[in-house]
């Protein structure tokens, strides 16, 4: 049999050829002779590998540089150089905006796939400045780019099977593959390539386009029965009409039978799909004139089209997927590598087979859950808010109506700005939703509220505008976590997937992280919904505003911590002795809110060290002297945020210790002191800066002073490999006013100038008492693993139905037997199959996590080579024997007075 004709095989294909830019200079080709002289230099594949790119001679040598440079610090691996060699083309050619090359070419190029590739880049960053903030980025949006190609091709192959015949996909498959074509093709054109939500509904889209132009013999028989049209021989009166016709494009008539059953077959919500038609899809069918006649449009039109488009972003050639290639084929996995999950229903059990939760089928449900819960009364307040709000002394309605209106416009207009120039109206329909759930949180809160303190009247808290924008911010941040997957931007400030992701929503609405963070725990409280997924991107935002986010210049943060130490008279914000007590999680919006100033908090005179302990009760209460002035309460939102800092900064140093430290215990709890010290006396040093900076500084100058040898290369190799870290954090520090350079130039700068005598004294005889160790709760936020094994138990799981709008079917494992409780059960004998699991010795094979291999230092880290880790001599001069530091500790030991003091 004569080989199988590939539609679109990558031998078809054009190559990009080098660009006008690409040949003029700076990056001008050389000579033959001069060029082959500049390579002498080079291994002959590696100047092989450049010419089958078109790779420039300055880009080649660049190139080579970068690979001289990481090569001694990467492992020899046989066959392995002309893969990295790849990876350092796309680093220099990302960094320098001369892409001569598609992602698909290279991948080719070098044999490997997308995601191989993607490690392969990321490991050169041996030295940890090979990767750069752009090439990070370009990175993080192909790989998401990726991600969405691939979940979209997927169901697209479920789709087809499920539309077409059998014997249409046998005889005319090329018809049905370039519906995939046409919506990367969409995508791209309409900017919408990364967000997997509406390039699932422009999918949906394009297969009505195709399912009403194909006979209806040639389709399942559920896609026959929605045709709404019969295809039927044209009428006298139609052909009479039909030259008139043939003058004006045709015009696009949406089946919506077809459609509907489209979107309720894939569990698509219907309104959504018609807005993404409406809006955008029409719109691109018009711009395409191979589009405009109702039967099947040129293949190979719409395959030069995308061709076009493809060469133009230079990245992945989503045709590929239809040659089954390896460069877009995702890893294989191996089953020992997986934990495994409870066995699907057998064929002889009754009760409902599971599907796996497929990425699209993941963020549908999530859609479909928030849609579900929220109120039916659009974006008007329920009656019950309307009461509460009537309650008030001032009424606050048009304030919030007013609000809504000027804050959805802005929301709207920069949505469409930073997704693409046509979703202004996506931007709305979020924004509607985002105002259902800011109603119905900020109902349950005045509930509760109302509960916890007997009163109806609540006009101080609902006629604060600041409350009311930090929660319409987190029902929005809610609504586009649910659409667009958790994303946050990095370290840096440069933009990871979707130019959506938070804190943009601070930006957009004005609001400041600290007011922000103040709504989290309450907003979570009281919308007990909310899916896992989304109670922990909320918790990730709360622990972003404490790392670097509050801290940004302009943080209300300051001015509450500067009143706070004036007030106080040196007294700290947070007690060290409440650190080793259980954090209390009562805290409601109104105590955040409205403090310190809060009706019914008592001002309490200030503590005189004059007055007796044992003074009686009835003195206590007397009047205060007309000089003595009150002391006002402490702020609770200052001490709730400094509280949950020191457990988070106190858990992330501890991670960082076992990697390090496990062999030197006794230095965590001084570590800690310092670092506990710095945020709470010396806090200035947090400005524009991130929390892991101080935490690093502190680590080093404990280890320099108590004469331990760790240098910051390996602090820096260990916080790599911690969880929720960026590169940004130890390449690029604040050290003067628009000034930035690594973490060790702000350490010998900044952190040792300016706690160098608090450093000291932990070399000296008397060193400061340790902090208290704060108590590590679980969090308020994280709910029980759904679903839950139940203990002793072979397949058996528990998964809580929170919601009536849901089918428990997306919300458990692929169990075996799916039991409502307090529904229906079925036949009987399911009781016994329950019994017989529980009981069963069998266990679930688990995979097996091995030891951590110990962490190797990186061999070289450029900073430290530049700096040569100055701190070393500096304050080991001030601790070695002789120095002027350590011959006053020698006298206090030898002064009688001394000692008398210090007992």
């Amino acid at each position: 049999m004569p080989p199988k004709k590939r539609l679109f095989g990558v031998n078809q294909r054009k190559e990009p050829k080098p660009t006008a830019d690409s040949a003029s200079s700076p990056d001008k080709q050389d000579s033959p002779e001069l060029s082959e002289k500049k390579h002498r230099e080079k291994d002959a594949r590696f100047v092989s590998l450049c010419r089958s790119l078109h790779i420039s001679d300055l880009v080649c040598e660049r190139a080579w540089a970068l690979w001289k440079t990481v090569q001694e610090s990467l492992d020899k691996v046989p066959g392995s150089q002309e893969k990295l060699w790849g990876g350092c083309l796309f680093v220099i050619v990302t960094d320098m905006d001369t892409f001569c090359f598609t992602v698909t070419q290279v991948l080719k190029a070098v044999s490997l796939n997308l995601k191989q590739f993607l490690d392969v880049v990321r490991q050169l960053d041996v030295n940890l400045d090979t990767i750069t903030t752009k090439v990070n980025s370009a990175l993080t949006r192909l790989e998401k780019k990726y991600d969405v190609m691939l979940a979209l091709y997927q169901r697209y192959e479920k789709l087809i099977r499920t539309s077409f015949s059998s014997r249409r996909l046998r005889g005319r498959r090329d018809g049905a593959s370039h519906v995939f074509v046409l919506v990367m093709f969409a995508g791209r054109a309409l900017q919408m390539e990364d967000d997997l939500v509406i390039s699932f509904q422009l999918l949906l889209c394009t297969l009505e386009l195709f399912i009403k132009r194909c006979p209806a013999d040639q389709l399942q028989p559920l896609y026959q029965s929605a045709i709404s049209k019969v295809q039927s021989p044209p009428t006298r009166t139609s052909r009479r009409s039909q030259s008139k016709a043939k003058s004006r494009p045709a015009e696009r008539e949406l089946d919506m039978q077809l459609l509907e059953t489209l979107c309720k077959d894939n569990g698509c919500n219907m309104e959504e799909v018609m807005n993404v038609y409406q809006t955008s899809f029409v719109a691109f069918l018009d711009s395409m004139d191979n589009l405009r006649s109702t039967d099947f449009p040129n293949v190979d039109d719409i395959n030069q089209q995308y061709e076009e488009h493809y060469l133009k972003s230079r990245d992945i050639d989503g045709r590929l997927f239809f040659d089954g290639d390896e460069s877009v084929l995702p890893p294989k996995v191996e089953i020992s590598q997986v934990e495994r999950t409870p066995q699907k229903n057998q064929l002889d059990e009754d009760g409902p087979v599971v599907p796996p939760q497929t990425p699209i089928r993941g963020l549908l449900n999530s859609v479909q859950m928030l849609k579900g819960d929220l109120p039916s009364n659009g974006d008007q307040p329920s009656t019950t808010l309307a009461t509460y709000f009537k309650n008030c002394t001032v009424d606050p309605t048009q304030d919030v109506k007013k609000r809504l209106e000027t804050l959805g416009q802005a929301f709207s207009q920069r949505f469409g700005e930073a997704v693409g120039p046509g979703c202004v109206v996506y931007g709305r329909q979020r924004f509607a939703l985002g105002v259902k759930l800011y109603y119905k949180v900020m109902e349950a809160m005045l509930k509760s509220e109302e509960k916890r303190l007997s009163v109806q009247n609540f006009s101080k808290l609902l006629n604060d505008s600041i409350f009311h924008t930090s929660l319409l911010a987190c029902s929005l941040e809610v609504v586009m976590a649910t659409y667009e997957g958790s994303s946050f931007k990095d370290g840096g400030g440069e933009q990871t997937g979707t130019n959506v992701c938070f804190p943009w929503i601070l930006n957009v609405l004005n609001l400041f992280a600290f007011d922000f963070y103040k709504v989290i725990e309450s907003f979570i409280k009281a919308e007990p919904t909310l899916s896992k997924g989304i109670i922990k991107h909320l918790e990730t935002c709360e622990n972003l505003i404490m790392e670097r986010i509050a801290w940004q210049t302009g943080s209300p943060l300051y001015e509450l911590l500067k009143q706070e130490h004036a007030s106080s008279a040196g007294e700290p914000v947070e007690t060290t002795a409440s650190l080793n007590q259980p954090l209390q999680h009562n805290h409601t919006a109104a105590d955040l809110y409205l403090s310190p100033t809060r009706p019914g908090l008592r001002v309490l005179p200030p503590e005189s060290p004059a007055t007796p302990p044992q003074q009686p009760a009835a003195s206590q209460s007397a009047p205060q002297a007309p000089c003595q002035a009150p002391r006002q309460p402490k702020s609770n939102s200052l001490s709730l945020f400094y509280k949950k800092l020191y457990r988070l900064a106190y858990t992330r140093l501890k991670t960082l210790c076992s990697s390090l430290l496990s062999s030197h215990p006794e230095l965590e709890p001084i570590i800690w002191t310092l670092f506990q010290y710095t945020l709470q006396n010396e806090y200035e040093l947090m400005r524009d800066r991130h929390l892991d900076q101080l935490m690093m500084s502190a680590m080093y100058a404990i280890c320099k002073v108590k004469g331990v040898d760790l240098r910051f290369k390996s602090i820096v190799s260990a916080y790599k490999n911690m969880p929720n870290t960026n590169q940004e954090t130890f390449k690029n520090v604040l050290i003067t006013e628009g000034h930035y350079d690594s973490i060790i130039v702000f350490y010998n700068q900044v952190f040792m100038q300016k706690l160098k005598t608090n450093i000291l004294q932990h070399a000296s005889t008397r060193p400061p008492p340790i902090s208290p160790i704060p108590q590590i709760p679980c969090s308020p936020y994280k709910i029980p693993s759904s679903p839950l094994r139940v203990p002793g138990s072979n397949n058996i799981y528990i998964s809580p139905l929170k919601s009536r709008h849901m089918s428990p079917i997306p919300m458990t494992p692929r169990s075996r037997m799916l039991v409502s409780i307090g529904e229906s059960f079925g036949v009987s004998n399911r009781f016994q199959k329950i019994n017989q699991m529980v009981n069963s010795s069998e266990r679930s094979n688990k995979r097996n996590m091995g030891p951590g291999a110990t962490l190797k230092p990186l061999k070289k880290l450029r900073f430290d080579v530049d700096w040569q880790d100055e701190a070393d001599s500096r304050l080991c001069d001030l601790v070695s024997p002789g120095s002027t530091w350590s011959r006053m500790n020698e006298q206090k030991k030898e002064d009688p007075e001394t000692r008398d003091e210090s007992q």
